[in-house]
């Protein structure tokens, strides 16, 4: 496992954790933040939500592909079905879906979830599971801050400041098929995929919740070892450490660079659900400095830097996508 921590969240948030184990579990999450930005949540009290979306998923993907399409994205709204996505200007091996729900959505009617007519429930399950995880993340931010030592006054700003009830997050439901999802007769004019079903890279929010099936295949970014595998847990969580939060600690986190590796062609595919927990789209990040402490990047526009993120996955516009080193201070 190489140093990815399993974090009970019932027992961290609970009174009754010894201060002793409560340190060393604290000890541990900085530690993996600061290598490569991955943890694991149990005690979460939520299977039985995960157990539905998996299975939401699943119906999704099996549909016809002409039931997918009527739902698929597009240049202005990046809301839907794909099956093309880029990630460092090259396709994955994927089809995903997607959505944000509840209060949630962008005050441009043309950039809301296109929810499907199937399968039944489908619209309910993902908008409770969109309600129960911003949550979860908001718990998740809270622990993160707390082991890494972070003032009380400056969780308490940050949360209140960044996120809110506006808050951009966003959840997508993802499907690695054994072979190429793209049909035969549309490659012509289509970007060629790569050698990843998913490419490397990092997550431009805050943090990211992913469920993750037992296939396996997510592998992370280690300074100390290099690629390392995020091994399937049973009734886990697998938790990474976003863009923002990086700039925020003022690169004491490390966003959590990773790929996810062709999945087998005898095993059926791979399912994943990540949510996105990001901030307030007119929030300006700026990293949080001690006293005396340089900052490493000068601020910027969440919602130019999300923009761009999102805008690169669609197309191949001839540039690298915007990363946060565009903003570090020389």
């Amino acid at each position: 496992m190489h140093d990815i921590p399993n974090v009970n969240l019932a027992q961290a948030l609970g009174d009754a954790l010894p201060v002793a184990e409560r340190q060393a579990m604290y000890a541990q999450l900085a530690a993996a933040c600061e290598d490569h930005g991955f943890f694991l949540l149990s005690g979460h009290g939520e299977d039985a939500l995960i157990a539905e979306v998996f299975d939401q998923a699943r119906s999704f993907f099996s549909l016809p592909r002409a039931d997918k399409l009527a739902v698929v994205r597009d240049a202005e709204n990046p809301l839907g079905y794909y099956d093309r996505e880029l990630t460092k200007q090259r396709r994955d091996l994927k089809e995903v879906f997607d959505f944000k729900a509840g209060g949630h959505l962008s005050k441009n009617p043309a950039k809301r979830t296109r929810w499907p007519v199937d399968p039944p429930g489908f619209r309910d399950t993902l908008t409770q599971f969109f309600t129960t995880f911003t949550a979860l993340s908001e718990q998740t931010m809270a622990l993160t801050f707390a082991a890494l030592g972070m003032p009380a006054a400056v969780i308490d700003a940050t949360m209140k400041q960044s996120f809110g009830e506006r808050h951009s997050s966003a959840a997508r439901l993802n499907f690695y098929p054994p072979a190429d999802p793209v049909p035969a007769a549309e490659r012509v004019d289509v970007t060629a995929p790569g050698d990843m079903a998913l490419h490397h890279h990092t997550d431009p929010g805050a943090v990211t919740l992913l469920l993750q099936d037992n296939h396996g295949g997510l592998q992370a970014r280690s300074k100390r070892y290099g690629w390392i595998d995020v091994v399937p847990e049973p009734g886990t969580i697998v938790v990474n450490v976003g863009d923002i939060l990086q700039v925020w600690t003022n690169d004491r986190c490390v966003a959590g660079m990773h790929r996810v590796v062709p999945v087998d062609a005898d095993s059926g595919g791979r399912f994943s659900v990540p949510f996105f927990f990001q901030p307030r789209i007119d929030a300006t990040v700026v990293p949080w400095t001690e006293s005396g402490e340089a900052p490493l990047y000068r601020p910027f526009s969440w919602r130019d830097y999300i923009h761009g993120r999102v805008s690169d996955n669609f197309a191949d516009y001839g540039v690298e996508d915007i990363q946060i080193s565009r903003y570090r201070v020389a």
